[in-house]
C-alpha cells in the first residue's frame, strides 16, 4: 500500500523558515516527478513547487519562488521543502505528491498519490 507522509509544520511567526518531509513507502516512483501543493481555508488546492526524479529540473509556484527550495533523497524515498522568508499568506495545509502521467506539474489533477498534509502556520 502506498503512503506519503509529511511531517515538519507548525507555528511560526512571519519571517521565519520550516522544512517540511515527505516521506513514500510502499512503492517506488522510478522516474517519477514529485511536488507539494497547499491548501488555505476555504481557497483551492495550488501548487507550489515540483522536482524531478533526478532533482535537475524544479518548478515554483511564484508566490515561492526565491523563499521555497524543493529536493528529494531518492535513496531514502523523501521529498523535502525548505521555506524561508515565511508569510502570513504563507498559512495553509501542505500536500506532497506523486505525478505519474498528467501533462502538466502544476495541476491537482494531474498527479495520482497524495499525502494527508501537515499544517503550516505563520503568524504575523
Amino acid at each position: 500500500q502506498v503512503q506519503l507522509v509529511e511531517s515538519g509544520g507548525g507555528w511560526v511567526q512571519a519571517g521565519g523558515s520550516l522544512r517540511l518531509s515527505c516521506v513514500v513507502s510502499g512503492r517506488t516512483f522510478s522516474g517519477a516527478v514529485m511536488g507539494w501543493f497547499r491548501q488555505a481555508p476555504g481557497k483551492e488546492r495550488e501548487f507550489v513547487a515540483a522536482i524531478s526524479w533526478s532533482g535537475g529540473r524544479t518548478y515554483y509556484a511564484d508566490s515561492v519562488k526565491g523563499r521555497c527550495t524543493i529536493s528529494r533523497d531518492n535513496a531514502k524515498s523523501v521529498l523535502y521543502l525548505q521555506m524561508n522568508s515565511l508569510k502570513p499568506e504563507d498559512t495553509a495545509v501542505y500536500y506532497c505528491a506523486v505525478h505519474i502521467r498528467g501533462p502538466t506539474f502544476y495541476r491537482r489533477e494531474d498527479y495520482d498519490y497524495w499525502g494527508q498534509g501537515t499544517q503550516v502556520t505563520v503568524s504575523s
